[in-house]
């Protein structure tokens, strides 16, 4: 997915006191882009919290009729230094790169794509999707990682339950269940469904952050209400995480890793250490899509493309957006 807006808004809590160790993030509007233009919810990064373990950004979907909203159609466009992780609650998505994968993801699966030095794909909502539904997120790569060649992986995590819930984990390990999908730092990702009433006490590592999204119903967290589309941050230090639904039961993403330690610079889809590489990634991505602009297909096919060749006859690629005035800042 493509990044169309990138200022970020502060935390806010239900009260004016401290949120009892929850820091509640709210989500803001982003449109995807195009004249019927598919909105998101984002809820990272935001001013005051920019990571959580390695999360750089999460956008949250639907349902949308897609008859409506258009679904999802975002053309050719570039990432580096970061890997991208799409979960699907309703609908499908085919995803195609310039590293040669081809795959559509469906709900309860996990496509992860790490663009590594530089990759560029396409995402569009296949033609019998008729309800969208589902989450985008972002992982920063270490500096040790951050050049290395793209990939990607493919995953259908199969569920584990209890009494009253039942969770899929697609990243690292929670509750017995281990995910074999590639990590460059300490990790977790998992959707949890919780019925009416039940309370969860989840044992976690206590030298990760964590995240909780609300997709539906009612939650509290740790006995802090989270309300709908609000992403709940939990600091190091919770060895265990307790989780109670209401009446309408709740559907959650629970994020987490350990702090990844390094300060990054994030611009439109690019993932980088300093302004400087930043305005050299933009540079060369204008460059190898203006090449044959207007035709959608990669420049030729040279093997120092940093963003790759990629197949002919698809939309023109999505050119990159103004800079800045001012420098971009690390944070983190």
């Amino acid at each position: 997915m493509s990044n169309t807006e990138v200022a970020p808004q502060e935390i806010l809590c239900e009260t004016d006191g401290p949120c009892a160790g929850v820091e509640l993030l709210v989500p803001r509007q982003v449109p995807l882009g195009g004249p019927r233009a598919m909105d998101v919810r984002r809820t990272l990064p935001q001013r005051q919290r920019s990571l959580i373990g390695a999360w750089c950004f999460l956008d949250h979907y639907g349902p949308d009729q897609v008859g409506d909203s258009g679904g999802m159609k975002v053309p050719r466009h570039p990432h580096t230094g970061l890997q991208t992780v799409s979960w699907l609650f309703t609908g499908e998505i085919e995803h195609q790169d310039s590293a040669g994968f081809h795959a559509a993801v469906r709900p309860g699966e996990v496509n992860l794509m790490t663009a590594g030095r530089g990759i560029s794909h396409s995402e569009f909502s296949t033609p019998d999707t008729t309800v969208l539904h589902g989450a985008q997120l972002w992982v920063a790569l270490p500096d040790t990682a951050r050049h290395m060649a793209p990939t990607f992986e493919h995953y259908r995590p199969e569920p584990v339950s209890g009494s009253g819930w039942t969770m899929r984990v697609f990243l690292g390990a929670l509750s017995g269940s281990v995910s074999p999908v590639t990590t460059h730092t300490p990790l977790l990702g998992a959707e949890i469904l919780l019925d009416a009433g039940t309370e969860l006490t989840l044992e976690t590592d206590a030298s990760f952050e964590h995240g909780l999204l609300v997709d539906s119903g009612t939650l509290a967290v740790d006995g802090q209400p989270v309300a709908k589309d609000n992403l709940a941050y939990l600091p190091v230090g919770h060895g265990s995480l307790t989780l109670f639904a209401g009446s309408d039961g709740a559907r959650v993403l629970l994020i987490g890793g350990e702090p990844l330690g390094e300060k990054i610079v994030m611009w439109w889809n690019f993932v980088g250490r300093s302004h400087e590489e930043i305005v050299a990634y933009r540079a060369q991505w204008q460059s190898e899509i203006g090449a044959d602009a207007g035709t959608g297909d990669a420049a030729g096919g040279a093997p120092d493309l940093r963003f790759g060749p990629f197949p002919p006859g698809g939309p023109a690629a999505l050119p990159a957006p103004a800079l800045p005035n001012a420098r971009i800042r690390p944070r983190g």
